[in-house]
């Protein structure tokens, strides 16, 4: 955890390192386990550290722009997104904070119940209905 400040990826590195020693069916002699278990653990954090960098050069370095040659579908883009941000403006403050951490700050339902000490199920139906009625909202315009 010292590494990565993370607790969370230092229980996945863990798990994942206990794991492969495991299936390995070693037999445990004091010293040489330990230090096998440490250079694992250190090997995978650096594996895992190198991975997400190249994930983040690749997201920096992919540019998302929405190009239209027509203007008619150019109006016909604004004006949905105009709909769906006034539907987002009216939806319930319960749906949408589920809607919005699912969506825009892609948290899983496990995650967003934790942050808003809800069940899993009483996630799922949040944002069931804010899916409802965002479908409702933009499929009737």
């Amino acid at each position: 955890m010292y590494r990565g400040a993370d607790e969370e990826l230092a229980t996945d590195i863990s798990q994942d390192v206990f794991m492969k020693l495991w299936q390995k069916e070693l037999d445990f002699e004091e010293p040489g386990t330990k230090s096998l278990l440490y250079k694992m653990a250190s090997d995978a954090f650096v594996s895992h550290f190198r991975k997400t960098q190249v994930a983040a050069k690749y997201e920096q370095s992919v540019e998302l722009k929405i190009e239209f040659n027509d203007p008619q579908k150019q109006l016909e883009y604004e004006e949905v997104h105009g709909q769906y941000l006034n539907a987002l403006s009216t939806m319930g403050e319960k749906q949408r904070d589920v809607f919005l951490m699912n969506r825009i700050e892609e948290m899983t339902y496990k995650e967003i119940a934790e942050r808003l000490g809800l069940s899993v199920k009483a996630v799922e139906k949040r944002m069931s209905q804010a899916i409802g009625f965002l479908r409702e909202r933009l499929i009737k315009k």
